[in-house]
């Protein structure tokens, strides 16, 4: 399969890092140096530029916000976007410039081609936060200067040559140091370097430029470093500010949980639990964290799901104060498992839409509201089941049992509560009507093992309107005992 990549550049890393909410109307400035390195649409609608002094944005911008650059910062950025993008392809590694590169040659058939690929990655680098211009190519170092040109995507070598052949040296960062002499020679563009004796060259500009340049043509091989991702995952976020908004909480847990699903699939891992946590004030007037499990009845690594459940999870909480930073540390984890390979999938969805569904429900009205049916080995109806949540895992019936109810007789869908008394009417059971048997009894003896023995006999009924209904006869006393019977009401049929 021929190799192709997509380059993900982040051209305002810097201020995307220090001003989160950098698209709002306040100008925001990031010096490097002393000097402007990043800046806001705002603050240059002010005159402020690239390489002006910090002076001179105090005196058009008075009102902007002022960061200075870390660079340890954005790499660390660098780093966190670059593990959520390995949920992609395994085959990532960090470039010049703030740049991204994914190989994704055999990712395309996976994610349904290369735009709907493109859109998945743009999606998940918003989610981080940050904004970033995507380039595609059938080189590496091709599509890093493609992508800091502009959005260009080109899947053969010849489109590659002409689009490269028009970008202009300063792109080439091994050539900065030579720019004067090769505008002095007329070269502003990479094609016309191209086109230059290569011994001149080399002497003049070093090898270092000309492997760059054969890199990017596809006429020498690329090498690359691949981030590995780390053993065990935990990851966090500081605020902008004081926070007491879920919603909000919501959006910033969103690159946390992109994290976390390029973490799951580099390590081919689905999570079952994980564990979220709101840090609060510190110092005197200190919080203790909020923590929040979020428990899921069926591994999963997908980042919509995640998000859907967190989410949900966070709509739910109430803050004991306002939150300054945001945790999440995957806590439980099982190998993920490989797909259906049916060649017909069941109608109505798969059981994997089925348990997302459930998981939705336990997230949004809690585990102890969404229930399922766990059966027991026992004969009498009101024991025979009982109710545990969707979240846990029934017990499992014995196999006895289970072939038994195969030839059991019709049991109603409504089992009452408590078994409801009737009333004699002309030596029939009466309920809204006397009721007429439709069915030959059924004896269910129970119970002695307990020292409380049970013998009922259960019947098919109906009324004069024709609806059916489950009753039985119990003997007080037993079958020979000289009290009569007393008949009750158990069930109703739908």
């Amino acid at each position: 399969m021929s190799p192709l990549w997509i380059a993900v550049h982040l051209p305002l890393l810097p201020l995307e890092v220090f001003r989160p909410n950098w698209l709002d109307e306040a100008p925001a400035v990031v010096f490097e140096r002393d000097r402007v390195a990043a800046l806001t649409a705002p603050a240059r609608a002010l005159g402020v530029h690239e390489g002006m002094r910090r002076g001179g944005v105090q005196l058009l911008a008075p009102q902007a916000h002022l960061d200075e650059r870390d660079i340890l910062r954005e790499q660390t950025t660098l780093q966190q976007a670059a593990l959520a993008l390995l949920q992609y392809t395994p085959q990532v590694t960090l470039a010049e410039e703030a740049c991204i590169l994914l190989e994704v040659g055999a990712s395309l058939r996976l994610f349904g081609g290369i735009r709907a690929l493109c859109r998945k990655i743009r999606v998940t680098i918003a989610r981080m936060g940050l904004s970033a211009t995507l380039s595609c190519a059938v080189t590496a170092t091709g599509s890093w200067l493609l992508a800091r040109y502009g959005y260009v995507r080109t899947l053969s070598h010849r489109s590659l040559q002409r689009r490269l052949d028009r970008l202009p040296v300063v792109l080439l960062t091994a050539a900065r140091a030579h720019l004067e002499w090769l505008h002095g020679l007329g070269c502003r563009q990479l094609g016309q370097v191209q086109r230059l004796p290569r011994p001149g060259l080399q002497r003049r500009c070093g090898k270092e430029m000309l492997a760059m340049l054969d890199r990017a043509y596809g006429a020498a091989p690329e090498v690359h470093d691949w981030i590995v991702a780390p053993p065990t995952f935990q990851a966090r976020v500081e605020l902008p500010d004081r926070i007491d908004h879920t919603d909000i909480l919501a959006t910033y847990a969103q690159g946390l949980l992109a994290q976390l699903a390029g973490w799951l699939t580099a390590h081919q891992l689905a999570i079952k639990k994980l564990r979220l946590w709101l840090e609060h004030e510190r110092g005197r007037q200190a919080v203790a964290p909020t923590e929040l499990q979020v428990a899921l009845s069926v591994p999963a690594w997908q980042e919509d799901h995640l998000h859907t459940l967190v989410k949900e999870k966070l709509a739910r909480s109430s803050l004991p104060a306002p939150a300054i930073a945001l945790g999440l540390a995957a806590d439980e984890l099982e190998s993920q498992q490989a797909a259906s390979e049916m060649l017909f999938p069941e109608p109505g969805g798969s059981a994997e839409d089925h348990q997302r569904l459930l998981e939705l429900l336990v997230a949004r009205l809690g585990a102890d509201k969404v229930q399922q049916a766990a059966p027991r080995a026992d004969h009498r109806p009101e024991i025979a089941n009982r109710w545990c949540s969707v979240m846990q895992s029934p017990a499992s019936l014995p196999a006895s049992l289970t072939t038994d109810a195969a030839r059991l007789p019709p049991r109603p869908l409504w089992l009452l509560a408590e078994p409801l008394p009737l009333r004699m009417q002309q030596h029939k059971p009466f309920y809204r009507s006397a009721l007429e048997f439709t069915s030959p009894p059924e004896r269910i003896e129970a119970g002695w093992w307990e020292g409380r023995p049970l013998t009922r006999d259960y019947f098919t009924a109906r009324d004069a309107s024709h609806a059916y209904y489950w009753i039985f006869r119990q003997w007080r006393g037993g079958e020979w005992s000289d009290e009569e019977p007393q008949w009750f009401l158990h069930g109703l049929f739908g």
